[in-house]
């Protein structure tokens, strides 16, 4: 087998018996699943009923018992160990049903048989007893309708018709089980004890033993894998050998076992695993999940973050301000201290994994991306990343500017979205085909998409696209930052956050004199006006981009009525725009080529320069 299910065994093996933080997700022991339970039943020790109640969607999700042949049932009777519908638990179902469903009676004999041999067997349990004492009375039903639970119609007497229990029909409600003891109100799908005797009693139930591929040892195998990976509801599966009909083997085995063969415990153990990974720190886009571990757990930097995220701040103490670093020195100093932090605090050996899980099809997951690395390659990379794609950013939270890099989902967004009311936002599907792409950037150290850089221009270079100013700021602030980490890995050196006076790109050049008309023509605009007119620049902006010698021409030409409304402030302006034409020959000025992608940092910076940089106070 491939790494990937031993990285998941170790960590199987090492958290699954200690104990949980209240609000920490919880490891499935083997043979058992979860469900959705819309009702819980509250019987005695000795078998009598107590209460009931309906339960909420938020607390719905319960560990239950589950066979190698339950946990995969999609059709036919297969009844669950102890906790399930009510179609197998309820004798007097058939009393409230009406059509196909009327006639339960193999569903409860079902039921009821394999809940006897538990009863009967070595591993038998006192919560086994008390609850096949209450089913054999087959009243189940009725004491749920008189708890007020179940609603049924006044005149035939039969379960209410579309009436249901929080959003499913009364009929194919799931029921958990609590026992109440002389001492103590007992919630069966967290007792360890009911757990244990089931896993015992299960194991009984498997086959022969045989050589698990995976572990090297004999062991009962299975061929019906768990499912329920990527949610609770989740069909598909990673690993699957369904397939009877000789299409899968031909030519190379006759049959499954030949071909692989998994033990039941090492499977159950790494699907729980990673169940338990993914709802513990794991990401979803639409049918994407992505899951970033540590061999021994321990706390790595998130790769799919920028580096300083809004979160950071929400603990602050009242009355003090955020730090937050303004300068590239400042911010280089915060992540290397962080990066630090987390280095020194792993073991040598540690090793970080990254997978992402695709669905390929609604019953087969795809493995879309695993990589294992040395803790300390991982942060290596981390560091470089964060590094070479920090840009000065507006902080909307903080109100402030600051040094910070990018997001996948910010630098994915701001690529391919569309203004959406007050925000940016993309296709779901769009979203997840490129977070893989840029984790393997990331994590692995891969260059950069040269498409998603070249979306991001096209997109700056569009402002009328976007109603809100703050929305092209953040996409002008993104292509800034993915220009400057491009550059760098095409070997043409980093580019300050700040102006520059010592380019002479072209390009640059031209995106500073188009810094200057945007602004110039703003100030001269009427107070009341500056959040509802569109400058020249602005408006000229994109054909700016494709042909910038003619269209500055016109921006030019139209700007000046604006700088004769300035006064004495023109000449600041008018000192500015000499300042950088003087620095292109005639022959680079007259070019009308497509800007490069410099041309936005030149903007970026010339607009930071002009708003905070050292303006000519003598005007």
């Amino acid at each position: 087998m491939v790494s990937w299910t031993n990285e998941l065994y170790q960590i199987y093996e090492y958290n699954s018996n200690r104990e949980f933080e209240p609000n920490e997700p919880v490891m499935l022991p083997v043979a058992h699943s979860t469900a959705n339970a819309q009702i819980e039943l509250t019987i005695g020790f000795d078998g009598n009923f107590k209460s009931a109640r309906a339960v909420e969607k938020s607390e719905a999700v319960t560990v239950i018992p589950a066979t190698e042949n339950s946990a995969t049932r999609s059709s036919g009777i297969c009844a669950m160990p102890y906790a399930d519908k009510l179609i197998y638990i309820a004798g007097d179902y058939s009393q409230y049903a009406e059509g196909k469903k009327a006639d339960n009676s193999g569903h409860f004999t079902n039921y009821m048989n394999q809940l006897r041999a538990w009863l009967a067997s070595e591993y038998s349990h006192p919560f086994v007893r008390a609850l096949y004492s209450y089913l054999e009375k087959k009243h189940l039903i009725a004491d749920l309708v008189e708890a007020g639970v179940i609603k049924t119609d006044e005149t035939t007497g039969k379960f209410k018709d579309k009436e249901k229990i929080s959003g499913i029909a009364q009929e194919d409600c799931f029921v958990r089980i609590v026992i109440n003891t002389s001492e103590d109100r007992i919630e069966t799908w967290k007792d360890k004890s009911l757990q244990e005797s089931f896993i015992s009693f299960n194991s009984d139930l498997m086959g022969e033993k045989q050589l698990c591929y995976a572990s090297g040892e004999y062991a009962a195998a299975t061929y019906k894998h768990p499912s329920k990976i990527r949610n609770s509801g989740d069909k598909a599966k990673i690993m699957s050998t369904n397939d009877e009909s000789g299409f899968t083997y031909r030519g190379r085995f006759s049959d499954k076992e030949q071909a692989v063969s998994v033990g039941y415990e090492y499977s159950q153990k790494i699907h729980n695993a990673l169940r338990w990974l993914r709802e513990k720190q794991g990401r979803t886009i639409d049918s994407l999940t992505v899951i970033v571990w540590a061999s021994a757990m321990q706390d790595i930097p998130k790769c799919s973050e920028s580096l300083i995220d809004d979160s950071d701040f929400d603990d602050l103490p009242a009355g003090k301000e955020a730090e937050i670093p303004s300068t590239v020195p400042k911010y280089m100093d915060l992540l290397k201290k962080r990066i630090f932090g987390v280095r020194e605090k792993l073991e040598p050996n540690t090793k970080v994994m990254i997978m992402g899980l695709d669905a390929a099809t609604p019953g087969r997951i795809n493995i879309s991306m695993y990589s294992e690395l040395e803790s300390s390659q991982y942060l290596a990379n981390i560091e470089k990343w964060h590094s070479e794609t920090a840009w000065l950013r507006f902080s909307g939270k903080l109100k402030k500017k600051m040094v910070n890099s990018f997001s996948v989902y910010d630098i994915i967004k701001y690529a391919f979205g569309t203004e959406q009311g007050a925000f940016v936002d993309c296709d779901k599907r769009v979203m997840r085909d490129n977070i893989i792409r840029l984790l393997n950037c990331i994590t692995n150290g891969a260059r950069l998409p040269s498409d998603i850089v070249n979306a991001l221009y096209q997109k700056a270079s569009t402002p009328l696209a976007y109603d809100k100013d703050y929305n092209h700021r953040a996409v002008l602030e993104t292509a800034c930052g993915m220009i400057r980490k491009q550059r760098i890995e095409n070997g043409k050196g980093d580019v300050s956050m700040a102006y520059d006076p010592s380019i002479n790109d072209r390009s640059y050049l031209y995106g500073c004199l188009l810094a200057i008309a945007d602004k110039a023509e703003n100030e001269a605009f009427d107070p009341d006006e500056r959040n509802v007119r569109v400058t020249n620049a602005r408006r000229y902006w994109n054909s700016f981009s494709q042909r910038p010698y003619t269209t500055w021409c016109i921006i030019e030409e139209r700007l000046r009525p604006y700088l004769n409304k300035l006064g004495k402030a023109q000449v600041r302006y008018g000192k500015w725009i000499n300042e950088i034409t003087s620095k292109m020959d005639a022959a680079g000025f007259a070019d009308n080529t497509r800007l490069e992608p410099m041309y936005l940092l030149g903007y970026h910076n010339f607009t930071e320069y002009m708003y905070n940089g050292n303006t000519n106070k003598e005007d």
